[in-house]
C-alpha cells in the first residue's frame, strides 16, 4: 500500500494546483462597489437592527426598500413583514439579495424590481418605506413619497448628516429651505440617530443619520394640491434671502404667471385682452418693474448655502424648469430695453401680484423667515387673484 504524501512543515499544501508559498490571498469580494450609484453597503449588524426596529413593522405590512444593496437590511425585514419590496438599481446587487434568501422561508415573501425608483411612474403602495438611501436621490425620494396619494405610514431613512439636518430645520434657521418646508407641511419628522461612516463599506466621506417620517393621512393631511404648494416654494426659495418682492420681480417668474393666469382664464371662460400696449400707455405703477431688494441678498450664506453648495444644486434650491426654459431663450437673442412694449395681460398679472404681495403684508419678508402659514396664506392670495403655479 503507497505511503501518504509528506505534509509540509507549516501545514503547506504540496499538489502542482495548491497556492505557493509567500503568495498573497486573492480577494473574495465579488463586488466592486459603484459610487456613482451610491453603493456604501451598512455593515454594522446593530444599525440595520435599529433601522426596522424605528419602522414598527406589523406582520401584515408591506415595505419598500430602496436600495437593498446585499440586503443586511432586506433580510431583517422580512424576518418581521408580510412582504418586501427591493427596489435596485445594479442588477447584481438584485441576485445577491435573491440569492441571500434563495431556499429559505423568507424568499416567498421577497419581490425584486430592478430599476430607478425615481424614474418609475409611481412607487409600489407599502405600507412602510425604508432605506440606506444613496444620497444623489434623498431630495427626489423624499419627495416622490410626499406626492403619493396614499403614502406609507411611516419612512425610515438614512441620509447625509447636512441633509438630514435639512429635514428638521425651522424658520431662520440657517439650512431652513424648500425641503424643510415641505416635509414637515405633509409629515411629521424626528431624527432617530446618528451614523459614523466606518459602519459601511467603503466607508463614504460624510457622516450619516437616520431619520423617521410619517406622512400625514386622512383628515389630518392638507387640502392642498402638493404641486401647487411646492411650486409656489420653488420661486420662493430660488434665491431664500431674497425678498419675495424680489422673487416675483424676476421676468421669468411674470412670464410663468402670465402663462397660468392665461389658463386659468381659458378653462372658466373668462375674457383677456392679448393686444400690446405702447410704453408708458398704462401709467400708474402698472408698467414699473417690482423693486428687486438686494439687500442682504448673501446675508447668513456662510452658515447656509454655501456651505453645502453641492447638496444645494441637486435639493431644495434648484432652479425651476421654467427659469431654465427662459433662460435657454434669452441666451440665444439679444437683450430686450427693460420698458419694451407689453401686452394688457402682462400688466394686468404684474399687478395682480404686487396686489397680493401688498395685501398680505409678505412682500419684504424673506423665504428663509417664512413659515407654512405665511406660505399658505401667499397661496391662498394668488388663487384669489386667478394665478397658479402647477
Amino acid at each position: 500500500m503507497p505511503k501518504a504524501a509528506k505534509q509540509k512543515k507549516g501545514g503547506g499544501a504540496s499538489g502542482p494546483y495548491d497556492r505557493k508559498a509567500g503568495a498573497a490571498p486573492k480577494n473574495t469580494n465579488i463586488f466592486k462597489f459603484d459610487k456613482d450609484f451610491g453603493q456604501h453597503i451598512l455593515k454594522n449588524p446593530g444599525i440595520s437592527d435599529a433601522i426596522v426596529d424605528k419602522a414598527y413593522l406589523k406582520p401584515t405590512d408591506v415595505v419598500v426598500e430602496v436600495g437593498p444593496g446585499t440586503g443586511n437590511i432586506t433580510v431583517r425585514a422580512l424576518e418581521k413583514a408580510k412582504k418586501v419590496i427591493a427596489i435596485e438599481l445594479d442588477p447584481r446587487m438584485g441576485a445577491e439579495v435573491t440569492k441571500r434568501v434563495q431556499g429559505t422561508p423568507l424568499a416567498k415573501k421577497l419581490e425584486v424590481i430592478l430599476g430607478d425608483v425615481i424614474k418609475m411612474p409611481e412607487m409600489p403602495p407599502c405600507d412602510a418605506l425604508i432605506s440606506n438611501t444613496p444620497y444623489q436621490i434623498s431630495s427626489p425620494l423624499i419627495f416622490k413619497m410626499l406626492a403619493m396619494k396614499n403614502p406609507p405610514r411611516v419612512a425610515v431613512l438614512m441620509f447625509q448628516r447636512e441633509f438630514a439636518k435639512r429635514l428638521v430645520a425651522r424658520p431662520g434657521d440657517a439650512l431652513y429651505s424648500r425641503l424643510s418646508v415641505n416635509v414637515n407641511f405633509w409629515a411629521t419628522c424626528k431624527h432617530i440617530m446618528k451614523v459614523g461612516k466606518q459602519n459601511f463599506r467603503p466607508p463614504p466621506k460624510v457622516e450619516s443619520d437616520v431619520v423617521r417620517i410619517e406622512p400625514l393621512v386622512g383628515s389630518a393631511r392638507p387640502d392642498v394640491a402638493f404641486e401647487e404648494f411646492d411650486g409656489l416654494l420653488r420661486i420662493v426659495f430660488n434665491r431664500k434671502n431674497k425678498t419675495l418682492n424680489a422673487a416675483f420681480g424676476v421676468r421669468e417668474v411674470l412670464t410663468m404667471c402670465e402663462r397660468n393666469y392665461k389658463v386659468y382664464c381659458g378653462l372658466n371662460g373668462i375674457p383677456i385682452d392679448e393686444s400690446v400696449v405702447a410704453n408708458g400707455a398704462a401709467g400708474g405703477d402698472m408698467d414699473v418693474d417690482m423693486e428687486v431688494d438686494e439687500e442682504e441678498d448673501d446675508a447668513d450664506e456662510e452658515g447656509g448655502e454655501e456651505e453645502f453648495g453641492a447638496m444645494d444644486e441637486d435639493e431644495d434650491d434648484e432652479m425651476p424648469a421654467f427659469f431654465k426654459e427662459n433662460k435657454e431663450d434669452k441666451d440665444a437673442t439679444t437683450k430686450t430695453p427693460a420698458r419694451n412694449p407689453k401686452s394688457k395681460v402682462a400688466l394686468i398679472v404684474k399687478a395682480k401680484v404686487n396686489k397680493v404681495l401688498t395685501g398680505t403684508g409678505l412682500g419684504d419678508k424673506r423665504a428663509r423667515q417664512c413659515d407654512q402659514n405665511d406660505f399658505l396664506k401667499l397661496l391662498l392670495a394668488f388663487h384669489e387673484e386667478g394665478i397658479h403655479f402647477s
